[in-house]
């Protein structure tokens, strides 16, 4: 890209193995949030900003995916490796795609259109987290560059939603990740990680506050359940519907759903059902109480 025109990618590739069991039937950014699809929600946003050059990485069910181009004209890219490595594997992709470009999760609800004021230098948005936290906090100067990020910190801005590469700093960083992504720590790794790496290198990026709420992310469906109460009692999954069948309860009375990590590819999580905790396997086709 060579002209001040903004683009987005949304990246839509990843499994979100936390957000079991709904994650195994759909794409995260596929849920239904009260009343519309988030990656839906977010490409209308975009577009009202006169966005119109929309790009979507997707692996993970991607023929779920396929709909979005005819209903909204985006353009999708396929990243086969989307199982074994991380998000670099998402952006090295559409490294001809990056100018003045928004970078994007699909399973973000943005409760205001964010895309609508056009930015004049790169920017990662960010909120305040009070207390302890275990994100990736940023170190910021007195003209709000970042200077530094950590994992994990206290009373602190941390990184969370959309990214804003301005022309300079997507052409730095494509030299940059084009080599850095022969590296196998690279493959494994976030985008994030080697522009933390080089932070120093690399043009400046500044901080974009946003209020609580102003992002929202749901890393489970108890967190879900507290933005859209409608997934109380439905949490449009079919299998919490055949263990609330099973167990004769409702689904509102399950909770805490937990992957646990196994070789095999079948679905295998904890979950709660008042005090007690039980465990689900696919591949026996049964619930244990623990």
């Amino acid at each position: 890209m060579s002209d001040n025109k903004r683009n987005a990618i949304i990246m839509a590739a990843g499994t979100a193995s936390r957000f079991v069991p709904l994650s195994t039937e759909r794409p995260k950014g596929l849920l239904d949030v009260k009343g519309e699809i988030l990656i839906e929600r977010q490409i209308r946003q975009l577009q009202e900003a006169g966005i119109s050059d929309i790009t979507i990485v997707v692996g993970y069910k991607a023929e779920m995916f396929e709909y979005l181009k005819e209903k909204f004209g985006v353009s999708i890219v396929l990243n086969e490796d989307y199982y074994r490595y991380n998000n670099t594997s998402s952006v090295i992709r559409v490294l001809d795609k990056l100018g003045n470009t928004y970078i994007c999760s699909s399973d973000n609800y943005f409760p205001k259109n964010v895309f609508i004021e056009e930015p004049t230098q790169s920017y990662y948005s960010a909120l305040y987290a009070d207390g302890e936290t275990d994100e990736y906090c940023l170190t910021i100067d007195t003209m709000d560059n970042i200077t530094g990020v950590s994992v994990g910190g206290h009373d602190a801005w941390y990184m969370i939603g959309h990214v804003y590469f301005s022309e300079d700093f997507s052409k730095a960083f494509k030299q940059l990740l084009a080599v850095e992504y022969e590296k196998e720590e690279t493959k494994q790794g976030y985008w994030e990680d080697v522009y933390i790496r080089y932070i120093n290198e690399l043009p400046l990026m500044r901080v974009h506050r946003y209020k609580e709420h102003d992002i929202e992310e749901f890393d489970s469906i108890d967190e879900l359940r507290l933005f859209d109460e409608s997934y109380i009692n439905d949490t449009r999954s079919t299998v919490v519907k055949a263990i609330a069948k099973e167990m004769n309860c409702s689904e509102a009375e399950l909770s805490k759903f937990t992957r646990i990590k196994h070789e095999g590819d079948y679905l295998l999580f904890t979950f709660q059902k008042g005090a007690a905790t039980y465990r689900y396997n696919e591949q026996a086709k049964s619930i244990a109480k623990l």
